[in-house]
């Protein structure tokens, strides 16, 4: 925990890191973002620095990330998306002003307009989410196995049966829990 706030849980498809800024949403909620600063600095280690961030550009943020998570969701279980929350990530689609540029060791980055706005930002944020839901990139789309998380990422391993958002958290508890488990059927002590 850094500056009393929970870490931040990176991962490799901006869409989904964004959306688990928000964690364990069925049991006791961990929220990482709950200020503007601390959205300005999520999106710094990102790589999409910003100069600043308002008290609305905060909640434009947090509308994205459950619409993002709402609309991952219904693509993970394959049901239909839901219409509000594809109208939020096509408006803040539409509304950034971002480039993607190739760096020198040829990987992409993303550069956005020169005032370094939240609102393009947010842009890159929901073309991530449009390419993922939209079955644009090799992967899918699952849900954590963690009845108290449910987070949904992307699986780019080559079986695409992970079952953990994030091993770290969420697969090492179950598998802490299985073992006491075990070893109370056991009688070991």
């Amino acid at each position: 925990m850094r500056g009393g706030f929970p870490d931040f849980r990176l991962g490799n498809v901006l869409a989904t890191s964004f959306t688990g800024t928000l964690s364990e949403r069925h049991g006791t909620p961990v929220e990482r973002i709950p200020t503007p600063q601390r959205l300005v600095d999520w999106l710094a280690v990102s790589g999409l620095a910003v100069d600043s961030c308002t008290a609305a550009q905060h909640e434009l943020a947090r509308e994205l990330r459950e619409a993002i998570h709402a609309a991952a969701t219904a693509a993970a279980t394959q049901d239909a998306l839901p219409a509000a929350a594809v109208r939020v990530i096509n408006e803040r689609s539409i509304e950034g002003r971002a480039a993607a540029v190739l760096t020198p060791e040829g990987h992409r980055q993303w550069r956005l307009s020169s005032d370094s706005r939240v609102e393009d930002a947010l842009g890159v944020i929901a073309a991530d989410a449009v390419s993922i839901i939209a079955g644009e990139r090799d992967g899918k789309l699952a849900l954590c196995a963690s009845p108290t998380c449910q987070a949904a990422f992307f699986d780019t391993s080559q079986s695409r049966t992970r079952k953990w958002c994030d091993m770290n958290t969420c697969g090492n508890r179950y598998k802490k829990a299985r073992f006491i488990a075990n070893q109370r059927k056991s009688g070991v002590r």
